[in-house]
């Protein structure tokens, strides 16, 4: 099975919303756009195990903790449609089974096709479930189950809470879960629960997965804790202990009349209390010393979790588990990364992946990157992403900048390598210049700059960023020729764009940057080793049309982030008006788009800014094709 489409409503810190899944699915988006929220709410969905806890769901799982309306209990409902259904889960299912049409995203009976729209060409069946959570005030507690969402009206129920819960629909049960082979490694638990005995962990998947007997072992193990021989409570010190402690209870309390009436044992002799305490012990190959496994490095923890994965697709014969996965790069070098991601999406049915690391985004094909967008008001949008602008070449060729320009929140498309070590350097400069409250660095706005390869391609990429749903600036050389209509066009699906006034990174700096900063500049780099011997080094009596032309000249010999003379060229600049100028109106401009709004004094409500601005600004810097006419 696969999860083809889940829908929220009030649950946590969102209000509503859908989400669309690929076949394997990479969730993108900010901070708290609502990537774990996702993977909670399909594990109350599907998790064999999650709906056991108590309680199921509290108040800060309602949108906005509000769990009553006017004393109503306000409900958290989801719903996920669920496709690929095996031949076996198809039998079980039959009575709970809708036919889907995937082209147009709904189901084939409300497609307007009438019954025969079912027996399209492109439907197939579909398992829709659904959660419902709520707060029962004659309890005072909260409830939630699961439940088949086909047939409507499929029971009769009767006053209680629990059963009006879903009232009209059938249990989802557990064993009913167990045939989709939901499988969620949280980030933050990996180190606490996985390789634990605890209900849902993943030695706990391996033992139910594995056969029977589970019962029996429980209860082996148990009978042995008792029957130890000799017994801890034999232990002399306890031995002793428990004669006095014995002795003196009989003068108030009826005990056995035999001498063991009390006894030390290992637990509580119960199978929750042993899955909670019993724990896998790991030697490593340094020490040859077995330790907890919660007492090996981060790093040795996950590939631990990366082992049992392996184990449970063998075991569940691979293509049957949908596997959500969250941040699987921590505390894991690149290289495991890579090995990691792969791994889950060939092995098993489904892989959802929440992340933040290129290593990990570059594994995924751009059909299989869903964006997720969530507005002030609670309402989350989520889908794959339109990949009609992008070509298969262009991906693969540059993967690793699109996978940082996924992960950004905004993106500088540049014609260059030299443009692209630039400005990095000089937004430091503007923070510098400007102090942190009144300008944010690249590094902390979310700006990735994305090198389009060469003269001219800067175009190409509007319709690239814009099908990726990215707040997109551009700035390209002064062309030798007319832009043509096709690059016009694409330019307009950038956010914003420049034409810079000079031809090559080179000449824009030599003109300027003014001619102290470029004496600095020189006086530095001729004393580095691969200052280009063939041409002269600066001299103080050099008039500044020399100083310029010679600046230009060893730019041009040493273009690019190898050598990083544009960059130290940058970085001589003490003060914002130092720095070019049309370099300095780039950063202001993303500056002002970006930037949260200002807080007004007394009060006052703050000006549009941030994103709202950018979206305000974006059709006025499509409707111009060319420089600076938003």
């Amino acid at each position: 099975m696969r999860v083809r489409r889940l829908t929220l409503k009030n649950f946590r810190g969102i209000q509503n919303g859908a989400v669309d899944f690929a076949p394997n699915t990479l969730l993108v988006g900010g901070n708290n756009a609502g990537k774990s929220t996702i993977c909670e709410a399909l594990d109350l969905l599907l998790g064999p195990e999650r709906l056991y806890r108590r309680p199921v769901v509290n108040e800060h799982d309602f949108y906005e903790s509000r769990y009553l309306d006017k004393k109503e209990p306000v409900e958290i409902r989801l719903d996920a449609i669920l496709l690929d259904i095996s031949s076996e889960a198809e039998k079980r299912f039959h009575n709970h089974l809708r036919r889907w049409d995937d082209a147009k995203g709904c189901f084939a009976d409300e497609a307007g096709g009438g019954p025969r729209a079912g027996d399209a060409a492109g439907t197939c069946w579909a398992l829709p479930v659904t959660f419902i959570g709520r707060y029962d005030p004659s309890e005072d507690d909260f409830i939630g189950n699961t439940f088949f969402a086909h047939p409507q009206d499929a029971v009769q129920v009767d006053d209680d809470a629990e059963a009006k819960l879903g009232a009209g629909l059938r249990p989802f049960t557990r064993e009913h879960k167990r045939l989709c082979g939901f499988l969620f490694l949280r980030t933050l638990r990996t180190g606490s629960r996985a390789l634990s005995l605890q209900r849902g962990s993943l030695l706990d998947t391996i033992l139910r997965i594995g056969g029977t007997g589970l019962d029996k072992m429980w209860q082996d193990t148990l009978e042995r804790l008792r029957g130890l021989d000799p017994a801890i409570g034999d232990i002399g010190q306890l031995k002793q202990i428990r004669a006095e402690v014995q002795s003196r209870m009989a003068q108030f309390v009826n005990l056995a009349a035999d001498g063991d009436a009390t006894a030390f044992f290992a637990s509580d002799l119960t199978r929750e209390h042993l899955r909670e305490v019993v724990r896998f012990f790991v030697a490593s190959k340094k020490s040859g010393h077995l330790v907890p496994f919660q007492r090996q490095g981060t790093g040795a923890i996950n590939m631990l979790v990366f082992a049992l994965l392996t184990f449970i697709a063998e075991l569940k014969q691979k293509q049957s588990v949908i596997f959500a996965m969250e941040e699987p790069e921590i505390a894991l070098p690149p290289h495991t990364q890579r090995r990691v991601v792969r791994f889950v999406l060939r092995e098993m049915g489904q892989t959802i992946v929440t992340s933040h690391s290129p290593y990990v985004i570059e594994q995924f094909e751009p059909e299989q990157i869903v964006m997720l967008n969530r507005g002030d008001n609670g309402a989350l949008s989520g889908a794959p992403i339109d990949t009609t602008g992008i070509k298969a070449k262009t991906f693969k060729t540059e993967r690793r900048q699109f996978a940082e320009a996924v992960l950004s929140r905004a993106v500088l498309v540049v014609e260059g390598s030299t443009e692209t070590a630039i400005f990095p350097v000089a937004s430091t400069v503007m923070e510098l210049a400007r102090g942190p409250k009144n300008y944010t660095h690249f590094d902390l706005a979310g700006v990735t700059v994305f090198d389009a390869g060469g003269d001219g391609s800067v175009p190409r990429f509007g319709p690239i960023f814009k099908a990726l749903g990215k707040t997109t600036f551009g700035l390209y050389d002064k062309p030798a020729a007319p832009l043509s209509a096709q690059a016009s066009a694409q330019l307009a699906d950038y956010t914003h764009h420049w034409e810079s006034p000079h031809r090559g990174a080179e000449n824009l700096l030599a003109e300027e940057v003014p001619v102290p900063v470029l004496r600095r500049f020189l006086d530095t780099a001729k004393d580095r080793p691969d200052y280009p011997t063939h041409h002269p080094k600066p001299a103080a009596n050099m008039n500044d049309a020399a100083v310029k032309d010679l600046a230009r000249k060893v730019l041009k010999d040493r273009k690019g982030e190898a050598h990083g003379y544009a960059a130290l060229l940058i970085a001589e600049c003490k003060t914002e008006n130092e720095l070019p100028a049309t370099i300095r109106t780039v950063l202001a401009k993303i500056q002002d788009m970006l930037a949260p709004p200002a807080v007004q004094p007394g009060g006052a409500q703050p000006e549009v800014g941030g994103e709202q601005a950018a979206e305000a600004a974006e059709p006025a810097a499509q409707a111009a094709p060319r420089g600076d006419g938003a």
